[in-house]
């Protein structure tokens, strides 16, 4: 019982440094005070002024563009590539696994400077399809490790019982993987919109010079300017966005297995 209690305060303890800094951010959204800190009255002006700043609603729009942009590109190649090693052979799987495994570990810095070199080399300009390049290759892998675990999980039989059937190959990749894997593609398709949204070096260095998202909006005006007050509700409404699809996901995938648990205790 002890343990149990120490366990939940260890966890608890931890989710509260992990999201106290949000909370805090979320609150000073709803004051006009430059400073985060310091309290001057509820007020939504910062959100009234949010989409006043031309600039950063640029940004804004750029990012929301390149990051669904991105996502929409890593979760089809990333989920055909997790199919496909699926089949494959155990050589080529292993191969797979092993290309899939570098963007995770590698340094994004070291990403974003050999992508950079290889743009100048081909003698290219950076340009929106350069910028998505470089996100896709920062996000696809963690497509393929989402939607590899619910390959495992499926039966291999029902897709060569379908075949056996007389569906064909195409038919039976829409009707009977995708619906079983779907769960890991919308988790790895929130994970590539997450990860390009905050993303700054490959941004950085892969981007036209006119095309700014929020980091590198921020990053240009802090260094003669402190960060606009307005920010703070920027963020907190790209938060609440990210939270609400997360639990959506969340409660999709719960009622999902509790069907599929209805299903068999029927069977049964």
């Amino acid at each position: 019982m002890v343990r149990k209690v120490l366990a939940r305060c260890f966890i608890y303890f931890f989710l509260l440094l992990m999201y106290l800094p949000i909370l805090i951010l979320v609150v000073f959204s709803f004051t006009v005070s430059d400073q985060v800190g310091v309290w001057t009255g509820f007020s939504f002006d910062l959100y009234i002024k949010l989409f006043q700043n031309q600039d950063l609603m640029d940004a804004v729009k750029n990012t929301f563009i390149i990051a669904i942009s991105s996502a929409v590109v890593s979760t089809i190649l990333g989920t055909l590539g997790a199919v496909g090693a699926y089949y494959s052979s155990s050589k080529a799987k292993k191969a797979m696994e092993t290309m899939t495994q570098l963007p995770v570990v590698n340094a994004e810095i070291v990403m974003a400077l050999s992508l950079a070199v290889l743009v100048v080399s081909l003698s290219l300009k950076f340009t929106f399809f350069t910028l998505l390049i470089g996100h896709v290759v920062l996000t696809i892998a963690f497509v393929y490790l989402n939607v590899k675990p619910k390959l495992l999980q499926m039966d291999p039989n029902t897709y060569e019982a379908a075949l056996d059937l007389g569906a064909k190959p195409r038919y039976a990749l829409y009707k009977i993987i995708l619906p079983e894997i779907l769960p890991g593609i919308l988790s790895g398709f929130m994970i590539s919109i997450t990860l390009s949204l905050d993303d700054f070096v490959i941004t950085q260095y892969l981007k036209e010079p006119s095309f700014e998202t929020i980091s590198t909006y921020i990053q240009k005006i802090i260094a003669k300017h402190p960060i606009p007050a307005e920010v703070r509700a920027l963020t907190t409404i790209i938060f609440v966005i990210v939270f609400v699809c997360v639990v959506g996901k969340t409660i999709y995938s719960n009622q999902k297995v509790k069907k599929a648990s209805r299903r068999k205790k029927g069977e049964f």
